[in-house]
């Protein structure tokens, strides 16, 4: 009779700890599935950020946004700097478009070499020194894609710098300027999303201007 009381007791403790510890279960696995979904749309955020890095040579973004409040003296424009900021950013866009069809390669002497990419292949700048003269360079030839990539380059570009630099809204429409807070916080997203289509329906394998390709051991570079 004890022992049954006892095997009752035992049962119902059980259950109690059961139904205590479902809470908790489902509160831990609330938890995960948020962190989860997080890490997931973090994950998409960096990818679509690194899509649009792809196509923006950093240097030029760089350049762009220092001397931009010069030219724009700080979106305080004048004639002079109405018509010296266009100049600026025709040549950014141009370097833009430009570095996406330049392609580098790892030389025999282990020193990363950049080539302008043509309809037959890579024409190396300098004549491609550090015994490469027979090295095969019609697999760099040009494709379509590039035109693509140098195309949705200045577009980006373009977005940026007309949208996204407060000086230059402020030059050349400052009406904007007060939207421009909206714009930002909109712009990366959307231009994100938008660039990695393109990069999904045209990849891209070009290590042009700024993106050098990773150095293979001293030992594989004389088999190139």
């Amino acid at each position: 009779m004890e022992e049954g009381i006892e095997e009752e007791t035992k049962a119902a403790a059980a259950a109690a700890n059961k139904k205590a510890a479902a809470p908790a279960a489902k509160e831990k696995k609330k938890a995960t599935s948020s962190t989860s979904v997080g890490e997931m749309a973090a994950d998409t955020a960096f990818k679509s950020i690194g899509d649009v890095l792809k196509l923006l040579p950093t240097s030029t973004v760089i350049i762009y946004e220092v001397l931009t409040p010069i030219v724009t003296n700080t979106g305080d424009c004048h004639l002079a700097n109405k018509i010296v900021t266009p100049v600026i950013l025709v040549l950014c866009a141009f370097f833009c478009a430009f570095s996406q069809f330049t392609d580098s390669y790892v030389g025999a002497d282990g020193k990363v070499r950049y080539g302008l990419v043509t309809a037959r292949g890579l024409l190396p700048f300098g004549g491609g020194d550090g015994g490469d003269a027979g090295r095969d360079f019609s697999r760099y030839r040009l494709r379509f894609s590039d035109f693509v990539h140098a195309t949705f380059s200045v577009t980006v570009f373009a977005v940026v710098a007309l949208l996204a630099d407060a000086d230059t809204v402020s030059c050349f429409y400052p009406s904007l300027k007060d939207q421009q807070k909206k714009l930002v916080m909109a712009l990366p997203v959307v231009v994100g999303a938008l660039v990695s289509v393109v990069f999904v329906v045209f990849p891209s394998t070009r290590h042009g201007i700024g993106y050098p390709p990773a150095q293979p051991p001293t030992t594989s570079l004389a088999s190139q």
